[in-house]
């Protein structure tokens, strides 16, 4: 095997040699013609004309060897010599790009001689005048099939079935306009081939302007062994197909389905299987996938012939659509591509899909295990792990490529204080899983603590257990083994029924604080539809997204989704007690951390009770619990008179109507440019006791005539 720079100057070599050959030829096809010439020959070009390959127009292309430079040699001669030459660099072990590629594709030696004469077009400038020449026609100053079978020995008509490797593999262009015959019809060799016969072996711009290539990172680190074994069952599977040494070179090479609802996971097995072959993967993404038919034929076609050419794979990216609701469209493009698509290709979807034929393989590509997360976090973070590994672990649910990604970006910033860099490696993770639920959720920001939070005792402490339940999860599932024996009802999930205003939102905001969560309030509008499957789909993407970790999901007013099935009537009640069974069962497998609130928890399905582990009753506040809430309501900044707490408290107001309340005397305050007073308080309780239309005693505001109201 001869280095790269050799082989090229033996490449341009045997090309020239080519050329001057086939000008030869076309010489002398030229001179045997004796019908009429229809135009003088053309005038030798001016010296200051190049050619395609750099030499002077007028000039020998070819390094002359002695042989074929013998004076007073005939046509004949000369072309037997060129001939002679060409056989020998044709049989080196490196041989030239013009012979791999017919070795590649299966080209016969008078199809790679029509593949010769339309790549010369385009490399010599005066292979187009000798065309016209040899055709006896100025008006075809180019190749065609009838050209060939005159100028070529021994040519076979079936080089020209559609079949056969120029037209199936689109190496040359045909145009035919109108009746004109297909032997009269102008050819012209494809860009992609001209480049790689000249020894450019480069993508073809057609499949790179739809794909993107994908590279495993230098100081990557070691696929996890749940995902080593996957990779393995697929290098065995083509083992067993027999397509692991030729691949490309069969007419249906298996594919494999990759299902799982981690992107990065799947792409990383497919990565350490494709290395394992000497390949490049490349992504094509399912939007950027061609529907029309002979759309989809090309580019299964190109593909393929990419395959022989360069060794590749295809990562061919489904993961965003739905296979339950995927289009019968959707399903027979993908259906005609892997038929006709003989390379190497993984199908990533979130769920098999089963309805395409072409033989292939399912695989289930899971996040790497916790203990394997944690191995990971040990070996990027080294000798500043400590305690931090278990913690991450414990709390996200991530691969090793964001594992590595987060911790290269908190130790870039961080210093040597391990609490600073537990913060950075927390908020960098909270981030990386920020965008998965930003579509159908919305994020809330709170800095409230429990002091800001009066409940009575025992539901306090209950949502005390909440919080310690997650903080020990990993202890409890991972190193205590609960894990292993429960595959369902891993979550922490709790229900908060009560009034309006009791604080429901707000002790989801607290446990959230406390945890250092990100907490998305589920956006029901974003969520339910009113066509079949998309609500399902909708909750799916929530679900998954929060699997990841750092979040905690809060469904306010959940009786509106997890509210009771109903007797089915019609198709609408059927698909309603649908969407209610797709999140029973999605709830039991969730392993997050989710909070249900509703007023009405008579609505629910008893089916989610049981699945609930706390509920939580949030009563309307009692006296003592209201003056506590005025008591806090205000900010220390806020400028007050004295305030009598104990007479606000009697208002039968909840949290909210106390926050309501303080929130307007405020605004009161600062509009009449005071304190906020008992009078202005008075003002803003009259004013929500009117909202909410509650009954109004006007003795309950009177004021001691000193302050300057009237009674």
């Amino acid at each position: 095997m001869s280095d790269a720079g050799t082989w090229e100057e033996r490449n341009a070599h045997y090309l020239s040699v080519a050329l001057t050959w086939l000008r030869l030829r076309l010489e002398r096809l030229a001179q045997h013609d004796t019908s009429p010439v229809l135009t003088p020959q053309p005038k030798q070009e001016p010296p200051q004309k190049h050619s395609f390959l750099g030499r002077p127009a007028g000039e020998q292309t070819a390094p002359v060897t002695p042989v074929t430079a013998t004076t007073g040699a005939t046509l004949d001669e000369r072309i037997k010599q060129l001939e002679t030459e060409l056989a020998v660099a044709e049989a080196a072990a490196d041989p030239p790009a013009l012979i791999a590629l017919s070795q590649q594709l299966g080209l016969s030696a008078f199809e790679r001689e029509i593949l010769l004469l339309c790549v010369a077009l385009e490399l010599d400038t005066r292979i187009a005048a000798l065309c016209a020449r040899a055709q006896n026609d100025i008006n075809r100053p180019y190749p065609t099939f009838a050209l060939a079978f005159m100028l070529f020995d021994d040519p076979p008509w079936e080089a020209l079935a559609p079949d056969r490797p120029l037209r199936h593999w689109h190496l040359i262009e045909i145009n035919q306009p109108g009746a004109l015959a297909l032997t009269n019809s102008p050819l012209r060799a494809d860009e992609r081939i001209v480049n790689y016969v000249k020894g450019l072996n480069r993508l073809d711009d057609r499949i790179a302007a739809l794909t993107e290539p994908l590279s495993l990172a230098e100081d990557a680190l070691d696929i996890p062994p749940s995902q080593q074994e996957v990779v393995q069952r697929i290098a065995h599977y083509w083992q067993q197909m027999a397509v692991m040494a030729p691949m490309a070179s069969t007419s249906s090479v298996p594919y494999v389905q990759l299902v799982g609802s981690d992107e990065g996971s799947k792409e990383l097995v497919a990565l350490h299987t494709i290395t394992q072959l000497n390949r490049q993967l490349y992504r094509l993404p399912m939007h950027m996938f061609p529907m029309q038919g002979a759309d989809i034929d090309l580019l299964a076609r190109l593909w393929q012939r990419e395959s022989l050419l360069l060794p590749l794979a295809l990562y061919l990216d489904a993961h965003d659509m739905d296979a339950s609701a995927a289009s019968e469209g959707q399903v027979q493009a993908l259906s005609r591509f892997l038929a006709h698509n003989g390379g190497i290709c993984f199908l990533s979807l979130r769920e098999s899909l089963p309805r395409l034929d072409h033989a292939h393989l399912v695989l289930d590509v899971a996040r790497p295990t916790p203990a394997e997360q944690h191995e990971a976090w040990t070996t990027v973070l080294k000798e500043k792990a400590r305690t931090i590994p278990a913690l991450l672990t414990s709390h996200f649910h991530l691969n090793t490529v964001t594992i590595q990604q987060v911790a290269q970006m908190a130790l870039a910033d961080a210093k040597d204080d391990e609490h600073e860099l537990a913060e950075r490696l927390w908020d960098a993770c909270r981030l990386s899983v920020r965008p998965h639920l930003d579509m159908l959720a919305q994020r809330l920001d709170s800095a409230v603590a429990w002091d800001d939070l009066v409940l009575p005792q025992e539901e306090t402490t209950m949502l005390h257990q909440v919080a310690d339940q997650v903080r020990q999860r990993s202890k409890v599932y991972e190193e205590w083994g609960f894990a292993a024996r429960m595959k369902r009802g891993l979550g922490i999930n709790a229900l908060f029924a009560g009034e309006s205003g009791t604080g429901k939102t707000l002790a989801a905001e607290v446990i959230a604080n406390e945890l250092h969560l990100s907490l998305y309030r589920i956006d029901l509008s974003a969520v339910v539809s009113k066509y079949i499957g998309e609500t399902e789909k909708n909750l799916r993407r929530l679900f998954d997204g929060a699997e990841d970790g750092g979040a905690l999901l809060f469904f306010d007013e959940a009786d509106a989704l997890f509210g009771k099935r109903s007797e089915v009537k019609d198709s609408h009640d059927r698909y309603a007690n649908i969407e209610i069974n797709y999140l029973l069962q999605r709830m039991e497998a969730y392993r997050g951390l989710a909070i249900l609130a509703t007023n009405m928890k008579s609505a629910l399905d008893t089916a989610f009770l049981r699945r609930l582990r706390f509920v939580i009753d949030f009563p309307f506040p009692s006296l003592v619990e209201r003056k506590r809430m005025w008591q806090k309501v205000f900010p220390q900044e806020t400028p007050k008179e004295q305030l009598d707490y104990d007479r606000l408290a009697r208002f039968n107001l909840t949290g909210g109507g106390i926050r309501n309340s303080a929130l307007n005397a405020a605004f009161l305050a600062a509009q009449a440019g005071t304190p906020v007073s008992m009078a202005l308080i008075f003002n803003a309780v009259r004013t929500e006791l009117r909202k909410l239309e509650r009954p109004i005693n006007e003795g309950d505001f009177r004021l001691p005539t000193a302050q300057g109201v009237k009674a």
